[in-house]
């Protein structure tokens, strides 16, 4: 049914969730996964004068710490998928825009299908936050299991 799953995790609470879910799945469909972590590109507030005269180095500081997050959530995951016996690769894709990187991870390493969490947010929550899983759903070209 699906040769390769790709599970999204940013190492929340919720997406372990997700995670354990699609590994569960692999194991029994005896697939292996690709988990893939997406930091998002550095964004000073433009309204705020103290982003706008900010240390240079904050940059670099905050993908040094987003690259240091990303492995952590990665050697996890790895972790997770060796004790349910599955394959797993895992990739960090730095300064994407999440939706946007799932469905393009998801093409690149021809996932079937594509597990993520998604906290189900509903009317002003979700206007003003967005919904990461509804713009993968309105834009993948495969399946996509939702884990709430």
């Amino acid at each position: 049914m699906y040769d390769r799953i790709l599970i999204a995790t940013d190492g929340s609470e919720l997406a372990g969730k997700g995670l354990a879910h699609g590994l569960a799945l692999a194991a029994t469909l005896k697939v292996p996964v690709v988990v893939v972590t997406v930091t998002e590109p550095w964004m000073p507030a433009f309204d705020d004068a103290m982003a706008l005269v900010a240390d240079p180095d904050m940059q670099a500081q905050y993908q040094e710490g987003c690259a240091r997050s990303a492995q952590r959530i990665l050697q996890d995951a790895l972790a997770q998928a060796t004790t349910a016996g599955v394959a797993c690769e895992t990739v960090h894709i730095p300064d994407g825009y999440p939706s946007d990187a799932i469905v393009q991870a998801a093409a690149d390493h021809r996932a079937g299908l594509i597990v993520m969490a998604s906290h189900g947010r509903r009317g002003l929550g979700k206007v003003l936050l967005g919904s990461q899983t509804q713009s993968v759903l309105g834009r993948s070209t495969v399946p996509v299991l939702v884990v709430r």
